[in-house]
């Protein structure tokens, strides 16, 4: 009797059934513990947060002279400040900043007149100073949920002060070779004899996808040999792959062994080469018929293997590749150096891609975390205006890229926990989130350089937030407006109030040294309007031009004493065990771009609001109220 395959399956039914299977039977990613050192290349188990600062200390960013700013107020060209031994500390480049200053003159500006220094420039706070949480606040989140860990990454995550972190364990993979004809590879072999390279070639691919193989000893066309060792494989292997023996010939006995152990779901499917294929499971753990043929194994581990790792090892596997993007601002570039740039990238509602340079700072380790890729600036370029085009080589998958979820806007930390929980839900979930304010999102949006902003743009005339912004520059519509969270913004100050602020009049006191957001967030405005409503200017608050980008990088100014007190949300004043003072409950929306409004990415995202985990995280996270 002709055998008959039991199925001709189209690839992605098969593929798709296949994998829900193994899920519903328990087929997950597995987890240990390693030290960061071991983490490299390894993949995170959970969202992963800084226990400190980096640097956890305000340090001098230059050789100089350290000494606080408001001495030096006044000095020009012509009326230098003179200053005496008492008035400065010399510095080296990290050195702590000593106490009693806030800002280093750089070694060159100083001019010496005996004991004494001339200044001919007057210094600011904070100039060259790099301030603790620079590049990492105590609580942030470094990598989120099943996300690669690259060699930047370790050195944040020290930086922070995790030593340990929950990776993905490489699952297991047996790989039993089978054939009468089969030998070991060898110089000599005998007519008849086929060289087993096989195992090799699968070998190389699976560590390639971060699996660890485990190849058997070559078995005979003998059917108990072979489903005895299909035992022992599925015994001590997360998954099993026998090559050889799937097709129709009288030795072949890979389809009984895989039900004999398992279950088969599949023997054959409708792609050439490749067509014996046998998908198969044992409970969770899938076992694969690979036909002997090299180039059709090849095809059936990355056809059909492949997306079931991904599954295994949270791992998204794809290659690099290379996109031309257009530069969002300008970005100069010395002529004297060949320049390596790192940007985030998003695709915009035209189908175009935007290039976003991230700090380059070389102290700023999280830029390189971030980074979506990176443009090489010629040496004999002086860099790119807004609106070029330019190649960016790639650090994450063009694919990853596409299905990236751009928002740009302001900060706060449930943009983080969202990320995470669409990346446990679906480790291909990718949210790409930059925060330049809430100015800066409606900035973002008009252009189309991101599909989402995040917004909390008080009017002072009606007390409202959000609707008069967007009347204003989107006259004629264009957008969508998502309710996402009410939330409480107050002065964060330290433990036990020592400096004894009771409201936002206090900021006046020539005690009290104050720390800001950037110009254009929602802080910054709420700051400006509180200052008008209480009869006030900027220069009557010392360190109104200090500027920080998130609400955490605010509180951890405080926290270590470097600044008494500033606006900032009560997440992060919890997160920091500063005191709270309330000034207000605030609307923080989602304004979305209305092309990008129906798409899978912005409605995945826009459902979590509702979720029951998100809630939970929100409670954990103190200060905030749905809408719901």
């Amino acid at each position: 009797m002709k055998y008959e395959y039991l199925t001709n399956e189209p690839l992605d039914n098969a593929v798709n059934e296949y994998i829900t299977v193994l899920m519903k039977n328990g087929l997950k990613p597995q987890t240990e513990t390693v030290p960061v050192f071991e983490a490299c290349g390894r993949v995170t188990a959970n969202a992963i947060y800084a226990h400190i600062c980096a640097p956890h200390y305000n340090a001098s960013a230059m050789d100089g002279i350290a000494l606080m700013a408001n001495i030096t107020f006044g000095a020009t060209e012509t009326t230098p400040v003179r200053l005496h031994q008492g008035d400065f500390v010399q510095v080296d480049t990290g050195d702590p900043m000593p106490e009693g200053t806030d800002s280093v003159v750089m070694i060159e500006d100083v001019v010496r007149d005996g004991e004494d220094v001339l200044l001919y420039t007057a210094a600011v706070p904070w100039q060259h100073v790099r301030q603790i949480g620079e590049d990492v606040c105590a609580g942030d989140m470094i990598l989120p949920s099943y996300t690669e860990i690259k060699p930047a990454a370790l050195g944040a995550m020290l930086a922070g002060g995790v030593l340990t972190v929950d990776v993905v364990k490489p699952p297991v993979i047996g790989i039993i070779p089978t054939g009468d004809e089969i030998v070991p590879p060898c110089t000599d072999p005998k007519p008849g004899d086929i060289i087993e390279f096989n195992s090799t070639i699968f070998s190389g691919i699976l560590k390639s996808w971060g699996a660890e193989p485990k190849t058997y000893p070559i078995v005979k066309d003998i059917k108990e040999d072979i489903i005895n060792t299909m035992k022992k494989a599925v015994e001590e292997c997360d998954a099993v792959i026998i090559n050889a023996g799937s097709s129709a010939g009288r030795d072949d006995y890979s389809s009984l062994a895989v039900s004999t152990v398992g279950e088969v779901l599949y023997h054959g499917i409708a792609i050439k080469p490749g067509k014996p294929a046998i998908l198969g499971y044992a409970k969770d753990k899938p076992i694969l018929g690979v036909p002997g043929y090299p180039v059709s194994g090849i095809i059936v581990l990355e056809q059909i293997m492949k997306p079931v790792v991904e599954h295994m090892t949270g791992r998204n596997l794809h290659e690099t590749e290379e996109i031309e993007a257009t530069i969002t601002r300008i970005m100069t570039s010395p002529l004297k150096y060949r320049e390596f740039i790192r940007v985030r990238l998003g695709l915009s509602s035209d189908g175009t891609y935007t290039a976003v340079p991230l700090s380059r700072g070389a102290g700023v380790v999280t830029s390189f975390v971030k980074a979506d890729g990176i443009i090489d600036v010629p040496q004999d370029c002086e860099g790119y205006e807004a609106g070029d085009k330019v190649r960016v080589q790639l650090l994450r998958p063009k694919a990853e890229l596409d299905r990236t979820l751009t928002i740009i806007g302001s900060h706060d930390p449930i943009i983080d926990e969202i990320t995470d929980i669409l990346r446990i839900d679906n480790p291909e979930s990718v949210v790409s989130s930059s925060h330049v304010g809430s100015m800066g999102a409606i900035m973002a949006i008009k252009r189309k350089e991101a599909q989402m902003g995040a917004i909390h743009l008080l009017d002072e005339e009606t007390g409202e937030y959000n609707n008069s912004y967007i009347a204003k520059h989107f006259p004629n519509g264009g957008v969508k407006l998502v309710k996402g969270v009410k939330r409480i913004q107050g002065i964060m100050v330290a433990k036990g109030n020592p400096k004894n602020i009771q409201n936002f009049k206090d900021m006046a006191r020539d005690d009290i040294s104050y720390v800001n957001r950037q110009k254009g967030s929602g802080t910054r405005i709420l700051c400006d309007y509180l200052i008008k409503e209480n009869g006030m200017k900027p220069e009557d608050i010392y360190g109104y031009e200090r500027e920080e980008f998130t609400h955490t990088s605010v509180a951890a100014q405080i926290a270590t004493g470097s600044a008494d007190a500033g606006l900032g949300i009560y997440s992060a004043a919890k997160t920091y065990d500063l005191d709270f003072i309330p000034v207000c409950n605030e609307e923080y929306d989602l304004l979305i771009d209305e092309d990008a409004y129906e798409t899978k990415k912005v409605q995945d995202f826009i459902k979590v609001l509702d979720t029951e985990e998100f809630k939970n995280r929100l409670e954990r996270l103190g200060g905030y109220e749905t809408w719901n």
